[in-house]
């Protein structure tokens, strides 16, 4: 079931109206049963994939804090990454395989293994893996009602892409009696509205300009524009994802993590992990990069690990040589970056490092979107051809209404000091005014693609 599909609305609808009138052990009953239901309206057979995690990570957690050994993290690790492993890169690796003996003269024919991904795969294993980490590394509790533990892992709103929760932020609120509180109430309708606004007009429409340049024979001029179509379409639908999740969990009770602090006024490559998918970035840092040995074993091992963890950090995204490059580039640019020392910019000076960082984003973004290496490297050819059509125009006069809004308040939230709750401080008529914009936007430019959340194929 996706956000911004028409049968959204009444579930959620259905459910809230039941989850406002019953007790707090209740309420936790109709969201797993919800989130189990949310998850199945897709595919019903992926759902014992969840129930099976959730088991073993339960299991796994009370017997490591009874003393049961080391073996219990183990059966957790090993599960969820076996998991992932089959779901995710079993048919990538037997095809890459299966070329590679083409390439030398032992196969005669490409053997494609065909396996459907689970719609936020990589997202629940990781959280519910960590819940095991954790416990091992006595960092927290195990919690002994499986409802509640099953909720943490399962919770709809942010089941299939995201934020990454931690046990010490989440489960807290899961287990305590939840207040509503009227700010929580009118921040979610402002998140969820803003959400999907990014999302529906931006991101959607964006999606047109991008398949021009990206999927076919555009100028020099066309494939810059679809770059930085992208770079915006996926920040709009990620982002916008994370914003309807917030706004969501918000009407629930719940606070759910920032995922996202305006990524483009990043000065640095370090920064821009401060920054985007911030969820995913904490995780790596405490689960892969410091169980390689962080920054503890030397100048040189720091580096190593570092590019590693971004290594690895691209291959959660999928099954292609592209996002393993596009981590490496990511490794490479903080490798290199951690050997100079940070300095405090300001004026002229920041801002270029901003216009820098986020073109560098810009062409990171290019090897992500690309369908090969070989792709990546055709849009590069065309590129520094910097040809021209008269369609050209249209397209970036397209380009600049669709982000003008969405830029322009990222402008006034980094002015404000990150002030990500900027929108509902505004004086009540600009709010009044503005969700009228955005409502009409919505509804008469809207598109009516019903393009997929990007993140769900991760």
């Amino acid at each position: 079931m996706l956000f911004s599909s028409p049968i959204f609305p009444l579930f959620f609808g259905v459910v809230y109206a039941i989850y406002r009138g019953v007790p707090h052990r209740a309420q936790n009953v109709l969201l797993l049963l919800a989130s189990w239901f949310f998850y199945a309206w897709w595919d019903w057979r992926f759902l014992g994939l969840i129930v099976l995690s959730t088991s073993i990570d339960y299991v796994a957690a009370l017997k490591l804090s009874r003393g049961g050994g080391n073996r219990w993290v183990w059966l957790s690790v090993v599960t969820n990454l076996t998991i992932l492993a089959v779901f995710k890169y079993l048919g990538w690796l037997v095809d890459e395989a299966s070329l590679f003996l083409m390439y030398w003269g032992l196969a005669e024919s490409r053997t494609v293994l065909e396996i459907v991904l689970p719609v936020g795969l990589s997202f629940y294993t990781f959280q519910s893996m960590a819940y095991t980490i954790d416990v091992h590394r006595g960092e927290v509790k195990p919690t002994k009602n499986f409802i509640d533990f099953a909720l943490f892992v399962s919770f709809f709103p942010q089941l299939v892409a995201g934020p990454i929760e931690r046990v010490s932020k989440l489960m807290p609120q899961l287990q305590s009696p939840r207040k509503i509180t009227r700010e929580q109430t009118a921040e979610g309708a402002w998140l969820i509205l803003w959400g999907y606004f990014k999302k529906v007009f931006v991101a959607d429409n964006l999606a047109i300009l991008v398949e021009e340049a990206f999927g076919g024979e555009a100028s020099g001029i066309g494939v810059l524009i679809g770059m930085y179509a992208f770079t915006w379409q996926i920040y709009c639908d990620f982002s916008g994802y994370t914003d309807i999740a917030r706004g969501i969990a918000k009407l629930l009770g719940i606070e759910l993590s920032i995922n996202f602090n305006l990524p483009f006024f990043a000065a640095s490559p370090r920064e821009i992990w401060r920054r985007w998918h911030i969820s995913l970035s904490r995780w790596l840092r405490d689960y892969l990069y410091i169980s390689l040995g962080g920054n503890r074993a030397g100048k040189v091992r720091q580096q190593v690990n570092l590019a590693l963890t971004m290594l690895l950090g691209g291959l959660w995204h999928g099954a292609n040589w592209t996002f393993i490059v596009w981590g490496a580039y990511h490794g490479l640019a903080l490798a290199i970056q951690r050997q100079f020392k940070d300095k405090t910019l300001s004026g002229p000076a920041k801002a270029l490092a901003i216009i820098a960082t986020f073109h560098f984003t810009v062409l990171g973004f290019t090897i992500f979107r690309a369908e090969s290496m070989g792709h990546f490297i055709e849009l590069m050819g065309q590129l520094v051809r910097f040809t021209f059509r008269p369609d050209d125009v249209y397209a970036l006069i397209q380009l600049a209404a669709l982000i003008a809004i969405p830029l322009t308040a990222q402008i006034a939230m980094f002015l404000r000091g990150d002030d990500l709750g900027l929108l509902w401080k505004l004086p009540r008529p600009v709010q009044v005014v503005l969700v009228c914009v955005l409502f009409a936007l919505l509804a008469v430019l809207g598109s009516t693609y019903g393009q997929t959340f990007i993140y769900f194929q991760f």
